[in-house]
């Protein structure tokens, strides 16, 4: 008896929705005051591109199944009970205002064991949706084809079978979420599932005809856009007049439905004439700029300017009643005095009595001048220091001219600094006791970076500064006293000119820096080091760095940088 009831108010509730979709069409198509307000876009307008769907769903299956029991002679009667627990989701894609395809999955009775329910569905389906979107509310009603995987109502496995759904509901649209949200205030649907078990024990054969009643949240994504915005154009012609002159408004429309029938009105002072094409009397007319309206509306004959894309904003187009009177001009700059190669900006404030339009035009005794309306930009390029006067000329469309001056002080620039000598890496030399002039591996990374910022500034040199400690200098100094005793003495090694010397061989033979750039020196620092430098075009290294000595590189050669020798073990053989 239950489901009896629940599929007839289906039924209704299906009937009830496809009779409300002509009055929501209804609704769309009532005609507006003449002197109503533009009408709001609204979701009827624009509905969703998307519709997704989840809710609570009841389902009621109707049908009496014949099952063997388990004697295997008996076979009982058993109907279907109503499933209380049920959940529905789906998705729908629309290809227009009205027509989409969904897809839709709903669970009764799977995840509980409910005294009332002796079975248990799972649907999928998909299929036609038609939908009759309003401001307010939705109706909508859809077929599906699909399957379901049923079981019971006595102990019958679930499996699946073909199932059948068609039904309808109404949404009711919500300002939520921006208009996304909306609330299905119901879902009516019949279904009809047929699943067959075989012959056998808790067996049989099912064509099941169900009500099912759902409801729930429905989320909008996306749009469908409306057509296109009825736009106008509003123009006259001439834009300045003497009074007594005539002038011609035209409004066209723009953007407009071709089935549609179009209304153009053009209002203002002096307008006579109906359509998109008025004349302006300026006879009576105040000297000064005058405005003229124009509007469109289109839709059907009789029900023009229903929906909010079927009214055009109204567009306006001024025109000017002049007395003939020259323009005046005043001319400034800000600021008034500038450095070489910058600018300043110039202000002219022109003005015509009769609001004619004005052209502007510039020009200076000394650089630029860039610009064609009311401010324009001075540029002291190429312009010598003291003052430069700017001119601003100013005419109108009558020929009539005027003029200003102003000037701007570009100042002499400052010396320019003296460069100096820059103090870059250095490197050490304490770590290699076997040759203590080498010019390690560790040492590439300072020395490359010296190459680079030789590269960088072509015209700049370098200065390598050799180092002693003090333990070699008074190896040096007692090495170079026993050598002046002796008649006929060999040179002593003076490892500062020795590592100077080294490390500008890197630089020269690793680098390929032109040896004419690089200098070597020693200094009188405490250290086992080279300090290197570099002397920019116009710097005096002598006079920025004191206490060296330079070095003569006729007696002072460059070692090469060998690895050291292998050295063998061995016991040496029996004489």
């Amino acid at each position: 008896m239950q489901s009896h009831v629940l599929k007839s108010a289906s039924r209704v509730a299906l009937l009830a929705a496809l009779a409300a979709a002509p009055v929501a069409l209804a609704a769309q198509n009532a005609p507006n005051p003449p002197n109503a307000p533009k009408p709001a876009v609204t979701y009827g307008d624009a509905p969703s591109r998307w519709d997704i769907f989840a809710g609570y769903s009841y389902l009621a299956p109707h049908d009496t199944v014949d099952v063997l029991q388990r004697d295997g002679t008996t076979t009982l009667p058993v109907q279907y009970k109503a499933n209380t627990w049920g959940v529905l989701g789906s998705g729908a894609y629309y290809f227009n205002k009205y027509v989409g395809l969904q897809g839709e999955i709903g669970a009764h009775d799977l995840w509980t064991n409910s005294s009332s329910s002796n079975s248990g569905f799972l649907t999928t389906s998909g299929g036609l949706i038609f939908r009759f979107p309003t401001a307010e509310i939705t109706p909508f009603v859809h077929g599906l084809v699909g399957a379901s995987r049923g079981g019971g109502p006595e102990h019958e496995p679930y499996k699946w079978g073909p199932a059948l759904t068609a039904g309808g509901g109404m949404d009711i649209e919500t300002p939520a979420f921006n208009h996304h949200l909306a609330i299905r205030l119901f879902q009516a649907d019949y279904e009809y599932m047929h699943i067959n078990w075989g012959p056998g024990v808790w067996a049989g054969r099912a064509n099941i005809d169900a009500a099912r009643l759902s409801g729930g949240l429905v989320f909008h994504v996306g749009s469908i856009a409306p057509p296109a915005q009825l736009t106008v154009a509003c123009a006259v012609n001439p834009t300045s007049v003497f009074p007594g002159d005539p002038v011609t408004a035209t409004a066209t429309a723009g953007s407009q439905d071709p089935k549609a029938n179009v209304i153009v009105a053009i209002t203002g002072d002096g307008v006579s004439g109906n359509g998109a094409t008025a004349t302006v009397n300026t006879a009576s007319l105040t000297p000064g700029q005058h405005t003229v309206t124009c509007n469109a509306k289109e839709g059907k004959a009789g029900k023009e300017g229903m929906k909010p894309w079927q009214v055009a904003q109204p567009t306006t187009a001024s025109f000017t009643v002049k007395e003939f009177e020259p323009p005046t001009i005043s001319c400034s700059a800000n600021p008034t005095t500038i450095k070489p190669g910058d600018s300043s900006t110039i202000t002219a404030t022109g003005m015509s009595p009769q609001n004619r339009p004005l052209t502007y035009t510039y020009s200076a005794s000394g650089g630029t001048v860039n610009g064609n309306a009311t401010s324009a930009t001075f540029s002291s390029t190429g312009a010598p220091t003291g003052p430069v006067t700017i001119t601003c000329n100013v005419a109108d469309d009558k020929g009539h001219n005027a003029s200003g001056s102003t000037t701007v002080t570009i100042e002499a620039p400052p010396p320019p600094p003296q460069p100096k000598t820059q103090a870059l890496c250095s490197i050490t030399f304490s770590k290699d006791t076997k040759r203590p002039g080498r010019v390690d591996n560790e040492a590439k990374a300072c020395l490359d970076e010296v190459a680079l910022d030789l590269q960088r500034q072509s015209d700049a040199k370098a200065v390598v500064v050799g180092e002693l400690n003090a333990k070699e200098k008074a190896a040096y100094d007692k090495a170079q006293t026993a050598a002046s005793r002796r008649k006929k003495a060999k040179p002593v090694e003076n490892l500062a000119a020795q590592r100077a010397v080294n490390t500008k061989d890197y630089l020269v033979t690793d680098k390929g820096i032109d040896p004419s750039r690089i200098t070597v020196a020693t200094g009188t620092g405490d250290d086992q080091k080279v300090e290197n430098y570099l002397v920019p075009s116009g710097a005096n290294f002598n006079s920025d760095i004191t206490g060296t000595n330079p070095v003569d590189e006729s007696t002072v050669k460059a070692q090469k940088r060998k690895a050291l020798p292998e050295r063998h073990h061995g016991k040496k053989a029996a004489k």
